[in-house]
């Protein structure tokens, strides 16, 4: 299987479905103090890890394309790689819990997870198999020691 949604796009699509969970089921929100701060915190954390993933990717020079992973030059092992295989996503899974808890969106509870899991399924999983064909057992080992998200 090949992935065929731009990762960016499943994240925008999970920030307008709590956004609407948010409009049409105000029984599932929540407000409490300091809740914007750890929001801005929350959204800031992901997009600082984001970049971070992007800022590493650029440096090796290889590709950022994820629907085109067998397009990859080198192999990125270093920085916040040596933590989560897939920084990036995990970004963006940080920034829709930021988005969530400014909303104050308890379906964020529901929707953040299938979020993980359709992008583990429908990205992820297609990745590894293209970059275990280009990068053979580098990629293996990698595999063997820096798990998926965290």
């Amino acid at each position: 299987m090949r992935p065929i949604v731009p990762p960016p796009i499943v994240g925008l699509a999970a920030a307008g479905v709590i956004w609407l969970a948010f409009t049409y089921l105000p029984a599932l929100t929540i407000a409490f103090p300091g809740q914007i701060v750890l929001a801005a915190i929350f959204a800031g954390t992901g997009v600082l890890i984001e970049g971070m993933g992007v800022l590493a990717f650029l440096r090796k020079r290889t590709t950022i394309n994820p629907l085109r992973p067998e397009r990859a030059g080198s192999l990125v092992v270093s920085g916040l790689y040596r933590i989560s295989r897939n920084p990036m996503y995990l970004g963006m899974a940080v920034l829709l819990a930021g988005w969530a808890l400014y909303l104050g969106s308890l379906a964020a509870l529901i929707i953040i997870p299938a979020f993980v899991w359709l992008l583990t399924e429908l990205q992820i999983k297609p990745e590894e198999v293209a970059l275990e064909s280009v990068f053979g057992e580098d990629y293996q080992s990698y595999k063997a020691r820096v798990r998926r998200w965290i």
